[in-house]
């Protein structure tokens, strides 16, 4: 038995899992350690093989040369890390409102450990960004994500690379991330400096009394109630994020 291959086809397949590789394996999507790699690797290429397939056309000009595939291959690997990055910025939303929530409760001497990095973060920070992931997989983002790197093939062959680098979308996307993070925990936040000014009138007041001591569960106890309650209020919000991920590709992929 006989078996031949397409050395473009194998290529091109090659090339794209650089790119879907990045995309998936720099971001919360798939980069969770407890996953073998050579499962996350298989997958990379299962999709990879997919999306090279639907294509209407190949690539006219197929590396030939180590040199030639080694320097596609750079290019594709910029074209998904900038790609990630606005991934990462969508989920780093949850992150950092996570943690200014965490300084101003009192929970920013407990760490947790994350399983996806491995890393210390913060406590309501990793609660949010589970939660994020839930959201993601229930409103069905990762077929988006799969649409939106479909789309990118066809907007950026495979091999060119970047015609240029929009800068200024990629500062908006980081700016993002603060604006929605302040959003997400806005009601938290002024539930808390409201006990705080509280709290300072009365230790004026009243200063035999601990404020301290008095304060620390309170805010704990403020911040988890108006958490959960604006939870159910932000769902345009979590769209706005997730959203942003696609018209960042739409801006960055000329």
């Amino acid at each position: 038995m006989n078996l031949t291959a397409d050395v473009q086809w194998l290529s091109s397949v090659l090339l794209a899992s650089v790119r879907v590789g990045a995309v998936f394996l720099f971001t919360p999507i798939l980069a969770v350690t407890q996953v073998p790699v050579r499962i996350r690797v298989l997958i990379v290429l299962g999709l990879a093989a997919v999306l090279v397939t639907s294509l209407p056309a190949l690539p006219a000009h197929t590396p030939h040369s180590l040199g030639a595939l080694l320097q596609s291959g750079a290019m594709e690997l910029l074209v998904g890390v900038v790609m990630a990055f606005g991934v990462l910025c969508a989920f780093a939303v949850f992150n950092v409102a996570g943690r200014i929530l965490d300084s101003q409760m009192g929970f920013g001497v407990a760490d947790l450990i994350d399983p996806s990095t491995q890393e210390h973060t913060a406590l309501m920070g990793a609660f949010l960004s589970m939660v994020a992931v839930m959201v993601f997989f229930l409103i069905d983002g990762h077929h988006l994500l799969l649409r939106g790197l479909a789309y990118s093939f066809k907007t950026v062959p495979l091999g060119q690379g970047l015609s240029e680098m929009n800068l200024s979308a990629i500062v908006a996307q980081f700016g993002y991330m603060f604006a929605f993070a302040l959003m997400a925990i806005a009601p938290a936040m002024f539930g808390i400096l409201l006990l705080d000014i509280g709290m300072g009138v009365m230790a004026r007041s009243m200063p035999q009394v601990n404020i301290f001591f008095v304060s620390f569960p309170l805010k704990i106890f403020l911040g988890l109630v108006l958490t959960a309650v604006s939870i159910r209020y932000i769902w345009p919000m979590l769209l706005k994020v997730f959203t942003s991920i696609f018209t960042f590709w739409e801006e960055v992929l000329v």
